[in-house]
């Protein structure tokens, strides 16, 4: 964190301000000017306490610039998800700096946080310099936000140095501490992917974990616009989670529990049991989502739909292909769980919508990228979870929807994408796969390469295990690592290869748990699967325990 105090940012702020640049939807003529506001005309106006309660983030990062974001909020946990915040806007000073003592400040501007949008706010920067990290920060009045690290991607014709890109998913605030995220934020890394179940929608003692959850929801399961704002906030309010916004810009899509376990387009959970008021708890949690993420204004939503699916690139080096495999797709054939599905072939069916297959079939073509990455929820690669001539998959993944799957690894073959990688989250645990265009031929060559993120906290402390012993592995030989504890991926990403390190922490339910690596793999350019590089031995102190296959899909399946 930056050893600037506030003074001095006061000192920064007004001399910056005859250069500030005003970014859309800045202060009107006539608001109070936010340098020159004291504690006591805010509290005159319901501001009365420190509003930075919920941290900073930065997203979405181009070759010139990136997002900032903030949202107001003197009492968190407010029940009508306000935050404590008065019905009225408040401008805001924000800065950003070329160093991280914020000595120089290199643009400037106010913007304001209209009750409207939760008192979020959403600055985005063009002509930074590309390729170099900056720094930010926000004021009203006395009351100054923690510091927060941003970069820009290298310019579009350059690669620039090797990427440090780390990927996470599915954090429990019931289930454990957000440790994985804390040791993350001290990788320092350049980009940081979350790829869903950012929160979790259910009330408190409902989603449990063996022994008890270690701490609650506040609030009822979310439904309506003030229930997200306040699980939003209570989430955001973890230190942890904090350290890892405030360490690198994010890009995030969402999976299911951000509105309502396995749902599909506009279909709920459980179609069964009445919900009338689906489409506008739908409306409602997409709101709230944008207004707590560092989201481009082309993502604020429209009603119940929401742009979420788009397209970044690290100059050369890489493009994110970011998708969304809930608002577009069919309902699950068969229900969920895993089932030997007739409907999962249906070539009718998708899993994207045809839109966003063709957009992402484009993109393939158009793609001039060393690595061609696609940011998404579930499981890519076929899983097949019984032995005998019965095929018997998870009808939430891709499983659920082959033809969609082998449209597009067939596209990318079509587009000769050089080195395509699959990133996922969902399921709970750390994988790693080869892909292939035919999963019933294994011995079919590989066409791309599959790294799946444990869970931040989901499901507890998990248990380590001897990975080649997993029976999923022996029924699908293209699955090469599994690993059930909590963590994070973390990778390096060069012209020549893609490293990632499956970290893991060994508890979650007690704080501040160490990490270490538990297996690296490497993907080479033009060559696609996963090799193994290294493998970290059990470790005796920790219970170790054979996994079968109904307790693999009773951790990935089990719900209230």
């Amino acid at each position: 964190m930056s050893k600037l105090n506030r003074r001095h940012f006061l000192v920064t702020g007004l001399a910056a301000g005859a250069a500030a640049a005003i970014p859309a939807g800045a202060a009107h003529a006539g608001e109070p000017d936010p340098a020159a506001e004291t504690a006591q005309t805010l509290a005159s106006r319901g501001l009365r306490t420190d509003p930075f309660t919920l941290g900073v983030a930065s997203g979405d990062p181009d070759h010139e610039g990136f997002v900032l974001w903030t949202r107001l909020a003197q009492e968190p946990l407010a029940e009508d998800g306000l935050g404590g915040m008065p019905q009225r806007p408040f401008p805001v000073l924000w800065q950003v700096y070329a160093d991280e003592r914020g000595r120089r400040v290199v643009r400037s501007g106010v913007t304001v946080a209209a009750p409207e949008w939760g008192h979020s706010i959403h600055v985005e920067l063009k002509n930074l310099s590309s390729d170099r990290e900056y720094w930010y920060r926000f004021r009203v009045g006395p009351y100054v936000s923690p510091m927060g690290r941003a970069r820009t991607a290298p310019h579009p014709l350059s690669y620039g140095g090797a990427l440090a890109m780390a990927f996470v998913s599915c954090a429990q605030y019931e289930h454990g501490f957000f440790t994985s995220y804390r040791r993350l934020a001290d990788e320092h890394p350049d980009l940081i992917l979350h790829l869903g179940d950012y929160q979790y929608e259910y009330t408190k003692n409902t989603y449990n974990i063996p022994g008890g959850n270690i701490r609650h929801h506040e609030g009822p399961e979310t439904e309506t616009l003030a229930n997200y704002r306040q699980r939003h906030a209570q989430y955001k309010a973890d230190p942890d989670l904090q350290a890892a916004h405030a360490a690198a810009p994010w890009l995030v899509v969402w999976d299911d529990h951000e509105l309502d376990n396995n749902w599909a387009d506009e279909i709920p959970e459980k179609p069964e049991v009445p919900q009338p008021n689906f489409l506008s708890r739908r409306e409602a949690a997409f709101r709230a989502y944008y207004e707590n993420m560092p989201l481009r204004r082309s993502s604020i939503p429209r009603g119940i739909d929401m742009q979420l699916y788009r397209r970044i690139r690290w100059g050369r080096m890489a493009t994110f292909h970011m998708l969304d495999t809930r608002q577009y797709r069919d309902d699950q054939g068969c229900g969920d769980g895993y089932k030997d599905c007739p409907a999962s072939i249906d070539p009718a069916r998708s899993i994207t919508g045809a839109e966003q297959e063709a957009w992402l079939l484009d993109g393939f073509r158009h793609s001039r990228a060393q690595w061609d990455i696609l940011g998404q929820q579930v499981f890519f690669a076929q899983r097949d979870n019984n032995a005998g001539p019965a095929k018997v998959t998870s009808q939430d993944a891709w499983d659920g929807y082959v033809a969609s799957r082998r449209r597009i690894t067939q596209g990318w073959l079509d587009a000769q994408v050089r080195n395509p990688v699959v990133l996922t989250g969902d399921v709970h645990a750390h994988w790693a796969s080869d892909l292939k265009l035919d999963y019933d031929d294994p011995t079919g060559p590989s066409v791309g390469s599959e790294l799946v993120a444990s869970s931040i906290s989901t499901g507890g402390n998990g248990a380590d295990s001897d990975p080649s012993a997993h029976p999923f592995l022996k029924i699908n030989p293209h699955l090469k690592f599994y690993n059930n504890q909590r963590g994070y991926v973390l990778t390096k990403i060069e012209r020549e290869q893609m490293t990632a390190d499956f970290k893991v922490v060994p508890r979650v339910t007690e704080p501040a748990a160490e990490v270490y690596t538990r297996a690296t793999f490497v993907i080479e350019d033009r060559a696609p699967g996963v090799q193994q590089t290294y493998l970290r031995p059990l470790d005796p102190t920790m219970r170790s325990q054979g996994m079968t296959v109904e307790e693999t899909v009773r951790l990935e399946t089990e719900r209230p």
